[in-house]
């Protein structure tokens, strides 16, 4: 009897032991994703921001309310077509910017189209109402929040009105070339296990847009580049 107890648990603990080492390289290939999506968002904006006369407008980026990049989006479509990817979004608080929190972004269109390609997406949330529309379980870009291609180089000083009265200001880069871009339709959303294996723990992503919780190493790439180009001045003026 004695002897079956101690076999028994022997068993339960190489069976625990087989399951740790199992789920262990899947959380940490899960955290490298993450810190991966925050790595390539903080390259994507630098390289947009050194392209002389053709970055985003220094007014604009000073103003914005929060950021959001989406590197190397995906579109394909045969006859119907979608595009997916993973970026990050960053508000600006008191003294600088927020930890940043994990979205997705995908949509869907139907008509004659053929091919695939990666786009790099730059969204400015210029309001507080643009920033709440991206907090709900799905949002539309376009819908309750108006969204307009964004200027770029020395197109924003000629206009009458920088902002263009739009909640979002949109960019895109492909094969090279930048511009501002309409993304009508896309539908954002909140990506709670990027958000969960960038932290350590479940936290939600208003939480991270309101400074609550402190930034660490795989969201910081992200942040220096935003501090970079626009640097903390206190509270986004609205």
């Amino acid at each position: 009897m004695f002897l079956s107890a101690r076999l028994y648990c022997a068993a339960v603990l190489i069976a625990l032991l087989i399951f740790s080492a199992v789920i262990t390289p899947a959380q940490k290939s899960r955290t490298q994703d993450a810190a991966r999506h925050a790595s390539e968002a903080a390259k994507t904006f630098t390289e947009i921001m050194n392209v002389k006369d053709k970055a985003i407008p220094k007014e604009l980026l000073d103003t914005a309310e929060a950021i959001a990049v989406f590197p190397g989006v995906i579109k394909a479509a045969f006859v119907i077509g979608g595009r997916g990817g993973q970026g990050v979004i960053s508000r600006r608080v008191k003294g600088g910017w927020s930890a940043p929190a994990f979205f997705n972004l995908g949509g869907g269109s139907f008509g004659a189209q053929i091919g695939a390609q990666k786009t790099d997406y730059v969204l400015l949330i210029m309001n507080p109402s643009g920033l709440d529309g991206l907090l709900k379980d799905k949002f539309e870009l376009g819908g309750e929040v108006s969204i307009a291609a964004g200027p770029v180089g020395r197109e924003a000083a000629a206009s009458t009105n920088p902002r263009l009265d739009a909640g979002i200001l949109s960019y895109s880069r492909s094969k090279g070339l930048f511009a501002g871009v309409s993304l009508g339709g896309t539908a954002d959303l909140i990506d709670d296990s990027d958000n969960e294996k960038a932290y350590g723990k479940k936290v939600n992503a208003q939480d991270l847009l309101s400074g609550r919780v402190q930034e660490n190493e795989i969201v910081r790439p992200f942040l220096e580049a935003l501090r970079k180009y626009t640097p903390a001045k206190g509270i986004a003026s609205r």
